[in-house]
């Protein structure tokens, strides 16, 4: 007798197909870990892809903002996979106090400055990044700074309006700028993966999925995340993690992963979008679309 391959297993087999797809089309990859749900399922589907390793090194991009718990469960889970672990920060910006914490910008250029210009220059290897060393756990200075061409994301398309507009494998310029117009088609899981030289490609394994498909994953598969995303008896959890003067929780009893799949199934979150909780959104008018043609996550 045949067994049927559920959804989640036909998610599972393309999200992998693609990671695979990437490795073996470009020199210099990398994975971006955001630390949330999305990036979590992302690392833990690189790991399934490779046998338990991860043949490519993880990004995090710091803003010195981060709520103090996702840095943590990072660092903790980076030791306990022996993840190659990279983070960028902007420095010059936090040392300046040209944040919006500090009064000096609005959250939408806080943004530019802290993810936006430290995602792009991290990855073209012109700024300062800092690697974890294995065998202390410990980040030092990176002495390799060859830029990465290709970087894999946890982008999914039903989260917001410009991620919608994404291909599995979307080029950028030399200077990480997005033409939306101006993208390769995608059909029958054929992908465009040779681009002219200078081309910077973001590779989307989850742009099929939604929210609840995440949470049935991480529940199928036991995968560890953030406690920030449970009830701890306040009656509020995070739905969507950023730095903490930016993002807010939302009212919510759910304390496991079960209660929160049951939250989505119920529809008693249909009147909230996923990201409502993330301030900067609201500033850019609902939508980050500016922010992300300019090379935002």
């Amino acid at each position: 007798m045949t067994n049927q391959l559920t959804h989640l297993d036909r998610l599972e087999s393309k999200s992998v197909h693609i990671i695979r797809e990437a490795y073996s089309s470009f020199k210099n990859l990398c994975m971006l870990w955001s630390i949330g749900k999305d990036s979590t399922v992302l690392l833990w589907l690189a790991r399934k892809a490779f046998f338990g390793h991860v043949p490519f090194p993880l990004v995090h991009i710091d803003t010195a903002f981060k709520i103090p718990e996702m840095i943590e469960y990072r660092d903790r889970l980076a030791r306990e996979y022996k993840l190659d672990m990279i983070y960028g920060i902007n420095e010059e910006a936090i040392k300046a106090k040209k944040t919006f914490p500090d009064g000096d910008c609005s959250r939408i250029e806080c943004c530019r400055r802290l993810k936006t210009e430290a995602l792009r220059n991290t990855l073209a290897g012109t700024w300062k990044r800092y690697r974890m060393n294995k065998d202390t756990g410990l980040y030092e200075i990176d002495t390799n700074t060859e830029p990465f061409t290709g970087v894999i994301v946890g982008v999914r398309a039903d989260e917001e309006g410009s991620r919608s507009k994404e291909r599995y494998f979307s080029p950028r310029d030399r200077n990480n700028d997005w033409d939306i117009g101006d993208q390769p088609p995608e059909f029958w899981n054929q992908y465009k993966t040779d681009f002219a030289p200078g081309t910077h490609v973001r590779i989307h394994p989850l742009l099929d999925w939604t929210e609840l498909d995440i949470w049935k994953y991480i529940q199928r598969e036991g995968i560890p995340t953030v406690s920030l995303y449970y009830n701890q008896g306040n009656g509020k959890r995070y739905r969507s993690l950023g730095c903490w003067p930016c993002t807010s929780p939302i009212e919510s009893n759910a304390s496991t992963v079960a209660e929160i799949i049951e939250e989505l199934e119920s529809g008693k979150l249909s009147n909230i979008a996923e990201r409502s909780g993330r301030e900067q959104d609201k500033e850019d008018g609902g939508g980050l679309e500016d922010l992300r043609r300019d090379g935002y996550m």
